[in-house]
Protein backbone atom coordinates (compact mmCIF):
# COMPACT_ATOMS: atom_id res chain seq x y z
CA UNK A 1 0.00 0.00 0.00
CA UNK A 2 1.82 3.33 -0.88
CA UNK A 3 1.36 6.19 0.99
CA UNK A 4 -0.26 9.04 -0.64
CA UNK A 5 1.70 12.05 -1.62
CA UNK A 6 1.21 15.41 0.73
CA UNK A 7 -0.52 17.95 -1.42
CA UNK A 8 1.37 21.17 -2.25
CA UNK A 9 0.24 24.09 -0.26
CA UNK A 10 0.09 26.39 -3.16
CA UNK A 11 -2.71 24.27 -4.77
CA UNK A 12 -5.06 23.95 -1.69
CA UNK A 13 -4.17 26.80 0.16
CA UNK A 14 -5.78 30.21 -0.04
CA UNK A 15 -3.43 32.51 -0.57
CA UNK A 16 -3.89 34.68 2.61
CA UNK A 17 -2.90 31.35 4.31
CA UNK A 18 0.54 31.36 2.33
CA UNK A 19 3.39 32.45 4.56
CA UNK A 20 5.15 35.80 2.82
CA UNK A 21 9.27 36.42 3.91
CA UNK A 22 9.52 39.83 4.87
CA UNK A 23 12.19 41.80 2.78
CA UNK A 24 15.30 41.32 4.92
CA UNK A 25 14.59 37.85 4.98
CA UNK A 26 14.72 37.17 1.09
CA UNK A 27 17.50 40.12 1.44
CA UNK A 28 19.53 37.77 3.44
CA UNK A 29 18.34 34.60 1.82
CA UNK A 30 19.79 35.82 -1.24
CA UNK A 31 22.80 36.84 -0.11
CA UNK A 32 23.93 33.41 1.89
CA UNK A 33 22.63 31.87 -1.44
CA UNK A 34 24.88 34.15 -3.91
CA UNK A 35 27.69 33.08 -1.20
CA UNK A 36 27.40 29.56 -1.47
CA UNK A 37 27.07 29.46 -5.24
CA UNK A 38 29.57 31.76 -6.21
CA UNK A 39 32.21 29.33 -6.91
CA UNK A 40 29.92 27.41 -8.77
CA UNK A 41 28.93 29.90 -11.14
CA UNK A 42 32.40 31.31 -11.56
CA UNK A 43 33.72 27.85 -12.85
CA UNK A 44 33.86 26.60 -16.35
CA UNK A 45 31.57 24.44 -17.47
CA UNK A 46 32.56 21.56 -18.35
CA UNK A 47 33.17 19.76 -22.19
CA UNK A 48 30.14 17.56 -21.98
CA UNK A 49 27.73 20.17 -20.79
CA UNK A 50 28.81 22.57 -23.64
CA UNK A 51 28.23 19.90 -25.97
CA UNK A 52 25.06 19.35 -24.91
CA UNK A 53 24.10 22.81 -25.13
CA UNK A 54 25.79 23.21 -28.16
CA UNK A 55 23.13 20.23 -29.67
CA UNK A 56 20.15 22.37 -28.85
CA UNK A 57 21.02 25.00 -30.87
CA UNK A 58 21.49 22.80 -33.89
CA UNK A 59 18.20 22.00 -35.79
CA UNK A 60 16.25 18.87 -35.46
CA UNK A 61 17.30 16.37 -38.85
Amino acid sequence: MSKPLPERPGETAPSSAVATLTAGVRRHLGQNLRTLYADTLAAPANQRLEDLVAQLSKPKR
